[in-house]
């Protein structure tokens, strides 16, 4: 029997049809579109790299590397003890793994494996494990995992569901899980997943309830370190705005960002909320009060006293140190940095098909 190269695959044409158009790796898309008539218009410029460094900023703007090494990380979040920090990191299969790095001893541990994108990692309020989204049950379907944070045992199944879901935020007590949904019919929901039991008998995740479905895009809840509130993010008003709500509810509902929010983050320490600003990419906070059913938000300010504009495009870019005396953000690597950026033109090309038919004739193949 003759021997079989796997790599060896039937012979087939290849023609470059448009060449310098703007893409972006990490989801595989480019920027063009084709209308009815047979026109087609583009982006020019190269694939948008997504590549970043991991480092501490105080409020006087200073910033330092945690992890030297750049690579594409995503999902920042410290562990609540502070001494550890879990991040989704994106490799050159293009797949996405949970990492934990300790940066008092510079040792980098993975915690998942296999051919499955596991992401978002989120602390139990104890440290010992982690809750990640993963679709290892159905390639590009994600629901809920948790896994012991030192990597011992194997990972354990909380939801499951056609929509695709992940974690977000655990409640003080731990018996609360908030998680964001993608539902058809109502966009990106906040859900909670109740869970029963204890660290000596074991754990059972309950019944999943909505906290959040409006017909917008409600997303990134996070419980504030008492657990009477959730923040989270929603684009109600045509852009995405940070609000808060009591938990569990019922009750009213605050708007605390003024131009623009993403990714609200408690400090653990102090009535602080920190989020990014939309139209700056700065880090912005605002100091609350809370007293009995009522939640005053004071006018946001930006945290550090120049401007550090984190790096766009990806999940959960910072997170606040336990003692809520500094940030871990995702800053651009130098080299983006210096990299000048045009997208600030459209090309047309009319009668492409004509043009694609001359390119590549029909038969060819």
């Amino acid at each position: 029997m003759p021997r079989q190269h796997p790599w060896r695959v039937p012979r087939t044409l290849t023609v470059p049809i448009v060449e310098g158009v703007k893409g972006e790796p990490i989801h595989g898309s480019a920027q063009f579109a084709f209308s009815p008539n047979g026109m087609l218009l583009y982006l020019p410029g190269q694939s948008t790299e997504l590549g970043s460094v991991i480092s501490w900023i105080t409020p006087d703007g200073r910033t330092k590397p945690v992890l030297n090494a750049p690579g594409k990380y995503l999902d920042l979040r410290f562990s609540p003890d502070g001494r550890r920090l879990a991040m989704s990191l994106l490799d050159a299969k293009l797949e996405t793994d949970v990492w934990v790095y300790e940066y008092q001893r510079d040792t980098t541990s993975r915690l998942t494996f296999g051919a499955a994108d596991n992401f978002r990692p989120v602390w139990t309020p104890d440290g010992l494990r982690l809750a990640f989204a993963s679709d290892r049950a159905k390639r590009g379907l994600a629901n809920i995992y948790w896994q012991r944070a030192d990597g011992t045992g194997e990972a354990q199944r909380l939801t499951e569901g056609d929509n695709p879901q992940s974690p977000s935020s655990w409640h003080p007590s731990g018996r609360f899980l908030a998680f964001t949904e993608t539902n058809p019919q109502t966009a990106l929901d906040i859900m909670i997943l109740p869970m029963e039991g204890s660290e000596a008998g074991g754990w059972k995740a309950g019944k999943p309830f909505v906290f959040l479905n409006g017909p917008s895009n409600e997303g990134r809840p996070q419980f504030s370190p008492d657990g009477r509130w959730i923040a989270y993010m929603s684009d109600e008003s045509g852009r995405f705005e940070i609000y808060v709500r009591p938990f569990p509810g019922p009750g009213g509902r605050w708007q605390v960002s003024t131009n623009g929010g993403l990714w609200p983050s408690w400090s653990p320490k102090g009535k602080e909320l920190f989020y990014e600003e939309v139209s700056s990419s700065r880090i912005m906070v605002a100091a609350y009060a809370a007293s009995g059913s009522e939640f005053q938000p004071e006018k946001p300010r930006p945290w550090a006293s120049n401007s550090v504009p984190l790096l766009q495009g990806v999940n959960s870019p910072l997170d606040v140190s336990p003692d809520g005396k500094r940030l871990a953000v995702l800053l651009k690597t130098p080299d983006q940095s210096q990299r000048p950026v045009k997208e600030d033109r459209i090309t047309f090309l009319f009668n492409f098909t004509d043009e694609l038919h001359r390119i590549v004739p029909t038969g060819k193949k």
